[in-house]
């Protein structure tokens, strides 16, 4: 543990710390604050229970199901990009002192150790593999999805109970789906703040900044965030 703490300089470990929170922070604050009523999560959430409430009203699904297999395609490729990312930045860790020398090439670059540069691809190692497990998760809840919907019943006449139950529990999986998927997107938008650390730590503290910065105009004051929460 000594050893690994006396890697990096403060600067670089406050860098790290910066960034861990405002990661951590923008994520309680879009999923689980006062803001979410305010984001487009929140807003398609709404349409995600419409969208359901309609397809229980359809004699014939093929819509509905075409919708989904749309969906769980943009999530395979995401996955299957992560598992590349993953692969390849496994790979670099066996490269670290021909990359140290490439990196201390880059203009404005502080020079990288290898034992620094083995440390930095494997915090990017560690955030592409959380944006897989939420990728394959969001898959797996589509699936879920999937069968609650092949399950609706005739829509003719007033909808049951049971029929209610099921419509807000397929919506509710939706959702969740969607949420899990934006976690992973998010984890791609901030692993690519970290690239920033190769460069130096006040670098790394500029991308996250400008990455928030993106992430949170897209989330909560988009041109398509104002569409959707105008309905």
């Amino acid at each position: 543990m000594e050893r690994l703490l006396a890697i990096f300089s403060l600067s670089d470990y406050e860098a790290l710390g910066f960034f861990l929170f405002v990661w951590a922070a923008y994520t309680l604050l879009t999923d689980a604050s006062f803001l979410r009523p305010r984001s487009i999560a929140a807003a398609m959430e709404r349409q995600r229970q419409r969208w359901f409430e309609e397809a229980f009203r359809r004699d014939l699904r093929i819509l509905d199901t075409g919708i989904l297999q749309i969906l769980m395609s943009g999530m395979n490729m995401f996955a299957s990009t992560s598992i590349i990312v993953i692969g390849g930045l496994f790979a670099a860790m066996g490269y670290s002192e021909a990359l140290a020398g490439a990196v201390a090439r880059v203009p404005f670059a502080a020079a990288s150790s290898p034992e620094q540069l083995t440390v930095k691809l494997a915090v990017l190692l560690a955030i592409f593999i959380y944006a897989f497990f939420k990728f394959a998760w969001a898959i797996r809840l589509s699936h879920y999805c999937a069968i609650l919907l092949g399950g609706f019943g005739n829509p003719m006449g007033e909808p049951s109970e049971a029929d209610r139950q099921r419509v807000a529990a397929a919506a509710r999986l939706n959702t969740l789906c969607g949420l899990h998927f934006n976690r992973g997107i998010r984890a791609i938008f901030f692993g690519l703040a970290t690239v920033g650390w190769f460069i130096s730590p006040v670098f790394y503290v500029l991308s996250t900044l400008f990455i928030l910065g993106i992430v949170a105009r897209r989330e909560f004051g988009s041109a398509a965030a104002a569409a959707v929460k105008s309905l």
